[in-house]
């Protein structure tokens, strides 16, 4: 059973800049794909980016050229790095990931491609 463990929420101004880790265990990380959702308050859980095992990225319009994910298999973990923060992106930020087995017949970028979720970690951006 794979765990997820996101970290580094928080509080920043427009315009600044937070990293979120997701530390993964029970599995073999390098066989899966991960990807970050994100959540704000009223609307549905939303894509934001995703990294496949060879690693190929994806990213939502909105985020392109701010947010960059990256893979670190030695540490099984996978980071989120954002920068250029708005008040539009503030929403509670989920891991997740599909572990090579599991098929669901979905898109990477819904959450019914992913097995495996974290709590979420709070971003919060202040105008």
């Amino acid at each position: 059973q794979v765990q997820l463990v996101e970290s580094g929420g928080g509080s920043v101004q427009a315009g600044g800049s937070l990293r979120l880790s997701c530390a993964a265990s029970g599995g073999t990380f390098s066989m899966y794909n991960m990807a970050w959702f994100r959540q704000a308050p009223g609307k549905e859980r939303e894509f934001v980016a995703s990294i496949s095992r060879s690693g190929i990225r994806y990213y939502t319009d909105s985020v392109k050229g701010r947010f960059t994910i990256t893979g670190d298999n030695t540490q099984n973990s996978v980071y989120l790095q954002m920068n250029s923060l708005s008040p539009e992106d503030t929403a509670v930020y989920y891991c997740a990931a599909k572990s090579l087995l599991y098929s669901s017949g979905s898109y990477y970028y819904t959450t019914n491609f992913y097995n495996y979720w974290g709590q979420g970690t709070q971003v919060t951006v202040s105008s």
